[in-house]
């Protein structure tokens, strides 16, 4: 049949990924860093996807194409559901910082570009495996420094993965977690950036015992910032 579809100019595509991210139904999906139309019958034309992506890659057209099947996308979904069971919001992704792609015309304006790398970031949810840690420069802040200080995305977490919590809040030990992911992944460096303030003297001390326990005795520093966001040692 003749229908309203989305195509995608694969040119365009800077693969952000949003534009699958947008697509409940699972017709787009990334294939080789380029966002795909997998499934005709899973486009119900209706274009969520086209507000999502930055470079405007993504446009309606009308041409042959299965009809929308809904019954199959229903299903489509249950058993996507039933392959990750956990929180949502939990799910590992590797991000693409935004310096590194175009912005939306809506947030061009902003001078300071997200150099968030991958989700989750908070040490309880992160997986031990995943992929983005090989390699990594690890950066385990206390939550409360990206509050202190307002170039935390430029002057800390940029070429890093970051790992964040509160020993006081979670009322958990971290070194198991922190021991973990150094003993199944090539981590190159870790930075620890505390508070100067008694709680988050766990979580250096998290560190250091992941060190000493994984056997991974790699590059490592703390930076304290004082509670107006001064840096008291570097």
């Amino acid at each position: 049949m003749i229908r309203k579809i989305i195509e995608i100019d694969e040119e365009k595509c800077n693969g952000c990924g949003a534009c699958a991210a947008a697509c409940h139904e699972g017709a787009i999906g990334m294939v080789n860093g380029k966002a795909k139309l997998l499934r005709d019958d899973y486009c119900d034309g209706l274009g969520n996807c086209l507000p999502a992506c930055p470079t405007g890659a993504i446009t309606f057209t009308e041409r042959e194409a299965a009809a929308y099947d809904e019954a199959a996308v229903q299903a489509h979904q249950q058993k996507a559901a039933t392959v990750f069971a956990g929180c949502p919001g939990s799910r590992a992704q590797v991000l693409q910082p935004d310096a590194a792609r175009p912005a939306p015309a809506a947030f061009a304006a902003q001078a300071a570009p997200s150099q968030l790398a991958q989700w989750p970031v908070q040490i309880k949810l992160v997986p031990v495996n995943a992929p983005y840690f090989n390699g990594a420069r690890l950066l385990v802040a206390a939550d409360c420094t990206a509050f202190a200080r307002a170039d935390f995305h430029e002057r800390f977490m940029k070429n890093h993965i970051t790992l964040i919590g509160c020993p006081k809040l979670d009322g958990v030990d971290y070194a198991e977690k922190l021991t973990e992911i150094l003993r199944c992944n090539d981590i190159k460096s870790i930075r620890v950036l505390r508070m100067q303030v008694p709680c988050c003297g766990g979580l250096e001390h998290a560190v250091q015992t992941a060190l000493r326990e994984s056997g991974k005795m790699i590059p490592w520093q703390v930076v304290t910032l004082a509670t107006n966001g001064e840096i008291v040692n570097d």
